[in-house]
C-alpha cells in the first residue's frame, strides 16, 4: 500500500523540462546582471580615483581587494578572515538547525490542528514584526552572553519565515491525492508522510531561503555581544576605528556567502522538487 501511496503523491517530473526559450531568457538575464555589477564597479572606481568621495568613507576597489588579501594572511583583531567566517557560519547553521527543528513541527501543527493553530499562531504573529535588537537584551538576561544567546537570537529571527511557509505548504496539499491515499487505506501518519510533506517541501525551502536572509541580518547584532570572532564582530570593530576597507570587505564576504547559500538551496530544490524548480 505504501508504494501505491507514493505513486499517488509523486508528481509528473516530465513537466520539469525547461520550456522553449527559457534557457535563452536566463542567459540574457545573467548578462544583464553581470553588466550591472561591472557598471557599479566602474562607477565605484571612478568615484574613488577622482576623489569624488573621501577614501575614509569609500576606499577604492583595489584597496578593498588588498584588505581582503591581508585579512586572509595577517587577519584582523587576532583572527583571519576564514576564522571570522567559520565562527559566523557556525552560528548561522546552529540557528537554522534550531529553527527547523522547532519551525517545521510548529507549521504542521498550525496547518493540521485547530488547537495547534490557536496556541502557536499568536506566538508567531507576536515574533514576526519584532526586530532582533528589541529582544536581544532579554535573551542575554535569560541565556547569558555566550554562544547560546547568539544562536537563540538568530533562531528566533529565522522562525517566523519557516513556520508560515511550512503551514502554507501543508495546506496546499492536493485534496485529490489525500482522498486517494485514504481510499487505499492509508492512516493519518501515512498521508502526512507520503502525501502532505513531499508536497510541502517547496514551501519549506522558500521559507529557508527567506530565513537565511533574516539570519544574516541578525548575525551582526548578535555578534555585538561578547564576541571575539565573526564577520559581524569584525565589521563592528573596524567601524569603531574607521577602517572602512575592512568594513566593506566584511560586507562583501557576507553577501558572497549569502549568495552561495541561495545557490545551494536552489540546487536542493532542483534535485528534490524539480517540478517546483522549473515553474
Amino acid at each position: 500500500m505504501t508504494a501505491d501511496i507514493e505513486k499517488i503523491a509523486a508528481i509528473d517530473t516530465k513537466s520539469g523540462a525547461a520550456p522553449v526559450g527559457k534557457t535563452s531568457s536566463s542567459s540574457s538575464t545573467l548578462w544583464i546582471s553581470l553588466t550591472t555589477v561591472l557598471t557599479l564597479l566602474v562607477i565605484w572606481a571612478i568615484a574613488a580615483a577622482y576623489g569624488i568621495v573621501s577614501p575614509v568613507f569609500l576606499p577604492s576597489p583595489w584597496t578593498v581587494t588588498k584588505a581582503i588579501y591581508n585579512l586572509n594572511t595577517t587577519g584582523f583583531v587576532d583572527s583571519t578572515l576564514a576564522e571570522h567566517a567559520f565562527a559566523s557560519l557556525l552560528r548561522i547553521f546552529g540557528g537554522l538547525t534550531v529553527s527547523l527543528v522547532i519551525g517545521i513541527p510548529a507549521g504542521l501543527a498550525i496547518a493540521t490542528s485547530r488547537i495547534g493553530k490557536g496556541i502557536l499562531d499568536p506566538i508567531v504573529e507576536f515574533l514576526r514584526p519584532l526586530p532582533p535588537l528589541a529582544y536581544l537584551p532579554l535573551i542575554i538576561i535569560w541565556v547569558g552572553i555566550g554562544e547560546a544567546s547568539k544562536i537563540t537570537v538568530i533562531a528566533l529571527a529565522m522562525l517566523p519565515p519557516i513556520i508560515p511557509s511550512t503551514a502554507a505548504g501543508v495546506k496546499a496539499a492536493p485534496v485529490d491525492y489525500i482522498n486517494a491515499a485514504r481510499s487505499l487505506g492509508a492512516g493519518r501518519l501515512q498521508v502526512l508522510r507520503h502525501v502532505i510533506l513531499p508536497g510541502a517541501i517547496p514551501s519549506i525551502l522558500t521559507g529557508i531561503r527567506i530565513a537565511l536572509g533574516a539570519g544574516w541580518s541578525t548575525l551582526v547584532a548578535a555578534e555585538l555581544v561578547a564576541a571575539t570572532q565573526g564577520l559581524g564582530f569584525m565589521i563592528q570593530s573596524a567601524a569603531q576605528f574607521l577602517v572602512t576597507d575592512i568594513v566593506i570587505s566584511g560586507i562583501i564576504v557576507i553577501a558572497l556567502i549569502a549568495f552561495l547559500f541561495e545557490i545551494g538551496v536552489r540546487l536542493i530544490e532542483r534535485r528534490f522538487v524539480p517540478w517546483s524548480a522549473h515553474r
